[in-house]
């Protein structure tokens, strides 16, 4: 049922059933007797048992996107397919309760739901990982970004070609544990593929997205490897790819590059470059998350709201489900699409999240090449050749395929651009090679089965520590005994301030002090990344180095470093690498550790505090410069501002609407949208030495920098263009936020609330401006499953849920839009994760997912 903060459950619907085959399912009666009730509670618990036995009988299809071949409307009792097996309960909102005897299974049973829901965005994320883009849908579309930057579809293949072509994936797999997958995770890979097989098989797909499409088809253990081999090189290598598979080596005529170093003027320039590429404010994934210890709340027990920001379309959207194998694990939460595990969540005593991290998970190394080759590079006097591998991509029906070469080296790729602002230019005397250490790492699902088998936040550092398998995320938990954790556990290359200090060329020492992108003499073998003695890999730091804090009264991440990860608290000591020290945090930080300070301090806090937090919509740029502008903009003389085009604007009317605006983003704070323009357009175009009057103090982090330097031109300017912008598109300076931002639903605008990053909001919300749909009628990314957890001394954890965009992609799937209507009246789901709560669900549907004889 959904909820409002603080609103009690109500009762549930139990009403009379049938028996079925189903009722006495083995697996749900383990489940129960896996839990251990105390003695007390025997009778009750055998009760509740007898009840599931019955209500197991209830049985049903599972929200699909598909129908079955006669038209009955899909098989849903039974997906037969060898010796696999699955039991899938769906509760409210179409989430699966995933209950299985072994790991094999398990997969079995996410594979064959995740089809069930997303079958077309995973089909198309399949044919990019297969380098079988340009096949499909030609050669100069654009993927979605899902699983890599590549900027067109045959940069997209020639890259995943060539990680296919040179065995990369399988030789990870074989890699014995724990520097490689554990025989659990290759389980549930198997599982996984066969599931979504069987539900392939059995199954026709009425979603126009792909529906009769080629590119949809069966996959193998293999395939989803590789799916999550681009998950953990998605902050590297992926980020690389098409200065990676551009990379030609300088033709035998070409110009030997002018003497002497860089110009000073490009050192500066690729520094900010450097800097605006590695900001974790410009990604288009980031996240909120906080952990309350027991002695802030009003049981004694941690608490944690996590709040990712992802996109809503595509590849990279989160699905929910909880997985059970009765007495291995039981986790509830959310999981990328395609990946086997669930990645944040929580279990019946620790609930965790992640945020994006600051660490820079890559080092270049530059080349210094034999000048008779310029494919041949020297490293302590000896020239070594690169290896080429050559990678054909076929293009569509009818046209010839794309031969290319791509070039490596002992550090990795061979590369010439780093993002649009890095040049990396392939002379005849210097090459750049990518060193990402996570393209060493297929660990990531063994991490995220440990953390859902942890029973506290020292069970997560242990899970961290023995797995290392997190690649550009941090990881904020709480736990049922009260202890809050802030780690900041990612693979990053083993770069330590001493060696760039000793290694970097020019261009790493204008680089490394901007963004931790350490550029280091590859002509040195003693310049590569050392290695930590407790690290499972070469090259990369071990657990003892990680920023770490440890039951502080509250936790939080905003995407910056760990520095401020609890401000009376702050984390230092740390290598550049990692993040800065002392530097400004973004509004959206320092309005989260204002909010969660407030909260800590006041204590007695419960899931309902979390659950307000999360919709509290506060505007920290507002509440800095809202005052200030309205006072700038009564004081101008006539009402009148000139704007960029030189035509003088009367803004009067805009004065009062900034005075009387809220200060919040709610869907109806009437001046929010009217703000969120103008401070777009004035933080576009002024630099922020030129925007406040009190500078930034690391001796006051939170509160600087502060009060709106009015006298600065581009005040007025902004002002003038911002209402010149609404007025032209029809929109009332004082409309409510929600009547301009908003998402269009089965025909239903739904009004949506929060802000973007700029604005500093906690629900941040991206959404691109379109003044002829209505300002911004789409929401591309923002908040997505959100949760707020807490436990209150009973054997379930009190949690509280929203995926924001739903389940399903299909739109003509129940579960496409239902959760959106939620996140837009800012409801919440009640999380059902004791055996109690799933089988009292009034809208139960149970299927029994097999294989026959067949091993696939």
């Amino acid at each position: 049922m959904p909820l409002r903060p603080g609103s009690a459950a109500p009762r549930p619907d139990i009403r009379p059933l049938a028996l079925h085959p189903l009722a006495l399912h083995p697996l749900a009666l383990r489940r129960l007797a896996s839990r251990r009730p105390a003695p007390h509670r025997t009778a009750a618990r055998r009760r509740l048992a007898l009840a599931g036995a019955a209500l197991l009988a209830v049985t049903g299809l599972a929200p699909q996107a598909a129908a079955a071949p006669d038209g009955s409307g899909g098989s849903g009792e039974r997906a037969s397919d060898g010796r696999l097996s699955a039991v899938v309960r769906y509760t409210e909102y179409g989430i699966p309760h995933i209950l299985a005897g072994d790991y094999a299974g398990l997969g079995f049973g996410t594979g064959w739901a995740q089809a069930a829901d997303q079958v077309c965005v995973l089909a198309d994320g399949f044919a990019t990982v297969r380098g079988e883009r340009s096949r499909w849908f030609g050669p100069d579309a654009a993927p979605d970004g899902s699983l890599s930057s590549a900027a067109t579809n045959l940069s997209s293949d020639l890259y995943f070609r060539g990680v296919q072509d040179s065995g990369t994936v399988e030789r990870l797999l074989a890699a014995p544990a724990p520097a490689g997958p554990s025989s659990q995770v290759r389980e549930l890979m198997r599982g996984w593929a066969a599931g979504w097989n069987a539900w392939l098989r059995q199954n026709r797909i009425t979603d126009p997205a792909c529906k009769d499409a080629g590119w949809v088809g069966p996959v193998t253990e293999l395939d989803v490897a590789r799916r999550g081999f681009a998950i953990s090189v998605l902050g590297g290598q992926g980020r690389a790819v098409d200065g990676i598979t551009a990379a030609r080596p300088p033709g035998p005529t070409a110009a030997p590059p002018s003497a002497g170093d860089t110009p000073p003027g490009d050192l500066a320039a690729a520094a900010e470059a450097a800097r605006e590429f590695f900001d974790t404010g410009r990604y288009d994934r980031g996240s909120n998350a906080v952990a309350f210890s027991g002695a802030t709340s009003a049981t004694g027990s941690g608490l944690l709201l996590g709040n990712p920001h992802y996109p809503w379309q595509g590849g990279r959207r989160f699905w929910q489900s909880q997985q059970t194998i009765p007495g291995e694990i039981d986790v509830s939460g959310g999981s990328l699409l395609g990946t086997t595990a669930v990645n944040i969540g929580f279990n019946d005593r620790v609930a965790w999240s992640h945020t994006v991290a600051t660490g820079t998970p890559v080092a270049l190394h530059q080349l210094t090449l034999d000048p008779a080759d310029p494919t041949a590079y020297v490293v302590d006097g000896t020239a070594e050749r690169m290896t080429a591998r050559t990678v054909t991509v076929p293009g569509p029906a009818g046209s010839a395929p794309v031969t290319r070469t791509q070039w490596w080296t002992r550090y990795g790729p061979v590369l010439t651009s780093l993002g649009p602002g890095l040049p990396l230019p392939w002379t005849t005397t210097t090459a750049y090679a990518l060193g990402d250490p996570n393209a060493q790492n297929l660990r990531g699902t063994d991490t995220a089965l440990a953390l859902g088998k942890a029973r506290s936040v020292a069970g997560i550092q242990q899970a961290l520590a023995h797995t290392q398998g997190l690649p550009w995320v941090n990881t904020v938990a709480a736990d049922a005994a009260g202890g809050t954790l802030f780690t900041q556990s990612q693979v990053l290359p083993r770069i330590t301030d001493e060696l760039a200090a000793t290694c970097s060329t020019p261009l790493g020492r204008a680089t490394y002090p901007a963004s931790g992108l350490a550029v280091l003499d590859g002509s040195r073998s003693a310049c590569a990344p050392g290695s930590d003695p407790d690290a499972v890999q070469p090259g990369v730091f071990g657990p003892a180095r990680t920023p770490t804090l440890r039951d502080a009264p509250y936790a939080e991440n905003s995407n910056d470093s760990a520095w401020l990860a609890n401000a009376d608290r702050p984390l230092t000591g740390y290598e550049r690498v990692w993040g800065t020290v002392g530097t400004p945090r973004s509004l959206r930080t320092r309005g989260a550790v204002e909010d969660v300070a407030a909260l800590a301090a006041r204590g007695r806090l419960t899931v309902a505090d979390l659950q307000e937090q999360q919709f509290a919509h506060r505007v920290p740029a507002g509440d800095l410069a809202a005052a200030d502008a309205a006072r700038a903009c009564a004081a101008l003389p006539g009402g009148t501002a000139v704007a960029a085009d030189g035509s003088v604007v009367d803004v009067s009317a805009a004065c009062p609407v900034l005075a009387g605006w809220d200060r919040r983003a709610d869907t109806g704070s009437r001046g929010a949208l009217l703000f969120d323009r103008f401070w777009r357009r004035l933080t576009a175009t002024t630099p922020v030495k030129d925007l406040w009057r009190v500078p930034f103090s690391a001796a006051d982090p939170v509160r600087t920098p502060r009060d709106l330097n009015t006298s600065a031109p581009g005040v007025a300017r902004a002002l003038a263009d911002t209402v010149v912008e609404l007025r032209t598109a029809g929109i009332p300076l004082d409309a409510p936020l929600g009547e301009h931002q908003f998402v269009v639903r089965g025909g239903q605008r739904l009004p949506i609330g929060g802000g973007t990053e700029a604005l500093g909001v906690w629900n941040k919300i991206e959404a691109p401006w379109n003044p002829a749909g209505g300002g911004y009628p789409q929401v591309t990314h923002g908040s997505s499953h959100i949760q707020a957890v807490g436990w209150d001394g009973s054997r379930c954890p009190v949690a509280r849920t929203l995926l924001t965009y739903g389940q399903s992609a299909d739109p003509a799937s129940p579960h496409s839009a239902d959760q959106t209507r939620l996140f837009s009246q800012e409801r919440w789901v009640r999380a059902r994760y004791c055996e109690r709560d799933i089988l009292t669900s009034p809208g139960l549907r149970v299927v029994v997912v097999r294989r026959g004889a067949a091993r696939g």
